[in-house]
Parts: structure tokens; C-alpha cells; sequence
């Protein structure tokens, strides 16, 4: 893949080659700053071209992954498109983009996952969403100082995808419900705790750390060993998950998630973290709760390839209903934040339809 094929596909997406001690290592920059690196479908096409020529090219031993500008990695992906998608397709029927997005882009975090070759993820700034389903299928993750990494679909009718279905079932005790239900943010030590990333870097080492890696043998352990050589000390106490961990798992325990809600309704807290994250679940889809405890057992003995495809299934499925559109319209549309969800509380939320939304919908021919 050349920079002008790669262009051609996204100008959104920016790729180089860097001569190493190794080889070449494949540099990649989501480059739209202004929407935080949101990703759009042509660029999620430019970078799955890139990576499929960079595995088969001999010379790149390895592969780096940034964010442009210093406030995001990536935000998500490019939501208002869906919700157009959404708008412009009649009841019942699949929104044809929307389902195209969703479908590539699980094409190329299942990519990043099994790629043959090392993938640094420079996970600095804001990663939501889409960009954590980017990052998360690194070899090497590094995350920073300024780092907030969070999965907040609860506030606009959707559930934590991009393969979170998976990672939240490697996380400890009840942390995965409570991230997906609440959208609560993590920084660097929560990162780490729930192994969404491997390392912490400093900001101010980023060119050491650079120089590391591009000093190093280029083989998995070489990489580890340079990334290791900068990595500044993560206290695990400074961790709102691991500081909450007995306390989550409580608010999580109930089997009824009705209880869960009413859990939250009584939360006595000083704690700004804890009161956002309460607020989150409070005020998001009530749909979403049910999803986010669903995906996580069914995917409990799932293989990565089986999640991507039950998570395509329903996320077509929350593009054909109507709590998706109406959450993405209070939020980024009309910016009211009142969205006016399809049922007012959890309990009204029947198993049948809940089991609608993992049922495979009729593509149109």
C-alpha cells in the first residue's frame, strides 16, 4: 500500500514507512483531529487495505497506530452517519450503511486482533467506542498520563460492540457490566487493571519511546523489552475500578436488573466518578442493560470470530429499532439530551425481545 493509494481511499487516514533497525516499520494516523479521530467507513477501508498489504510485505516487521493531535486516539465511530442510514430506511427493513460500517469494521478490529506482526497502539487522548475496538486488538497497547478510555453506547441506545463482547469477559469480578451499563471512563491504571492495555507511557517520553522500539529486534519480545525501557509506574490505587472493586461487584450482584437500578437510585456518594457513572445508567437506554448482561454470557465460551458475528447481528438489529437513532438524535442531532427511549424502565423489557435483538435480521437482496 502506497501514501497516494491510501489516500485515495480516506485523506482521513495518513501512512509512512519508517526505516528501523529491524526493517521498515508501517505507521498509521487516524488524521481527522477536529472530530477526534472519529472513524468514517472509507476510513476504516483505508486502513484494512493497509494492513492487508503491509501482512504480506516482507520488509515491515511491525506496525504503529496513532491518533492526530493531542486530544484523541479516537472518539467512536462516525455515529451521525448511522443515524442518516437509520432515518432514510423504511420500518423493518436493514439499514444498508449502517450495517456496511458495522460489518467493516469488525472486519478490521478482527484484523488488528490476529494480525501476524507486532501492532503498537498509542492510545493517548480519548479512546471510545470504535477507537477502543481498535486499540484493544494491539500486541503491544500503550496508553498515557492523558488517556480516557470508556464505552458509553448506554447513552445512545446502543451496546458496547467492537468485539466487547469478548474483552469484557477477560475483565475481573463485575467491572464489564458496570462499564457497559454505566459508560463509566477509565484512565491509564484502570486500563491496565481491566487489560484493555499493556503498558503506560509518559507523554514527555514519547520520543524515547519511539526510538526504543524503532532500536529494538522488531519481534514481539524486542518490542516489550523497548516499550518496558521507558513505561513510567502505574499505583494500582490510582484505579477508580480497583478502589470501587468491592463496591461495584455489590451494585452489580442483583439478578434482577430492576434491583441493579434501584441500586444505583440509592447510591450515597461524594465520589465524582462513581455519581457520573451512576448518572449514565440512570439516564441511559434501558434496552442497553439488558444487552450489555446478555453479550456478556453469551460470549463467555465464545471464540473471537463467533463474537464479531453475534455482535453484527445485534448492532443491525439496534440500527433497525427505534432507541439507536432517538439516543444519537438527543446527543449529537438536536443536542436536547432528553431522549425519549422506547420503554421508560428495565422491567418492561420482555425476553423475547431481548432475544429478538441476537436473532439474525433479513438482509434485503
Amino acid at each position: 500500500m502506497t501514501v497516494e493509494q491510501a489516500h485515495k481511499l480516506s485523506e482521513h487516514i495518513k501512512i509512512k514507512l519508517v526505516e528501523a533497525e529491524f526493517g521498515l516499520l508501517g505507521k498509521i494516523v487516524l488524521d481527522k483531529p477536529k472530530a477526534l479521530n472519529a472513524l468514517s467507513t472509507d476510513m476504516i477501508e483505508a486502513m484494512q487495505a493497509t494492513l492487508d498489504a503491509w501482512a504480506k510485505d516482507g520488509q515491515i516487521k511491525a506496525v504503529w497506530i496513532e491518533g492526530a493531535g493531542e486530544k484523541a486516539f479516537c472518539a467512536g465511530g462516525d455515529v451521525v452517519m448511522l443515524y442518516h442510514s437509520m432515518r432514510e430506511t423504511s420500518p423493518g427493513e436493514v439499514p444498508v450503511k449502517a450495517h456496511e460500517f458495522f460489518a467493516k469494521e469488525y472486519q478490521l478490529d478482527q484484523t488488528i486482533h490476529n494480525y501476524p506482526k507486532p501492532v503498537i497502539i498509542y492510545a493517548d487522548g480519548i479512546v471510545m467506542g470504535g477507537g477502543l475496538g481498535v486499540a484493544v486488538g494491539g500486541s503491544h497497547r500503550i496508553v498515557t498520563e492523558r488517556s480516557m478510555i470508556a464505552m458509553p453506547e448506554v447513552t445512545i441506545g446502543l451496546y458496547p460492540d467492537v468485539g466487547a463482547s469478548w474483552f469484557f469477559n477477560r475483565m475481573p469480578g463485575k467491572c464489564a457490566e458496570f462499564l457497559g451499563m454505566t459508560g463509566a471512563r477509565m484512565n491509564a491504571a484502570d486500563a491496565l487493571f481491566t487489560k484493555l492495555a499493556d503498558f503506560a507511557v509518559a507523554t514527555d517520553d514519547l520520543a524515547d519511546l519511539q526510538l526504543a522500539v524503532l532500536e529494538s529486534d522488531g519481534t514481539h519480545d524486542g518490542i516489550t523489552m523497548a516499550i518496558q525501557s521507558v513505561q513510567m509506574e502505574q499505583r494500582v490505587h490510582e484505579s477508580q475500578l480497583w478502589v470501587n472493586y468491592e463496591l461495584i461487584n455489590e451494585l452489580m450482584a442483583p439478578v434482577d436488573l430492576l434491583d441493579v437500578v434501584q441500586q444505583f437510585k440509592d447510591l450515597d456518594t461524594d465520589d465524582k466518578w462513581l455519581s457520573f457513572a451512576a448518572k449514565g445508567l440512570l439516564n441511559g437506554c434501558p434496552m442497553t442493560l439488558h444487552l450489555v448482561r446478555e453479550q456478556i454470557k453469551r460470549a463467555k465460551h465464545m471464540s473471537l470470530a463467533e463474537v464479531f458475528a453475534m455482535e453484527l447481528k445485534v448492532s443491525t438489529q439496534c440500527a433497525m429499532h427505534p432507541d439507536l437513532a432517538e439516543g444519537i438524535r438527543a446527543l449529537l442531532i438536536d443536542k436536547d439530551g432528553q431522549p425519549k427511549w422506547s420503554v421508560g424502565a428495565v422491567d418492561e423489557i420482555s425476553a423475547a425481545t431481548v432475544e429478538e435483538f441476537f436473532t439474525q435480521p433479513q438482509l434485503q437482496a
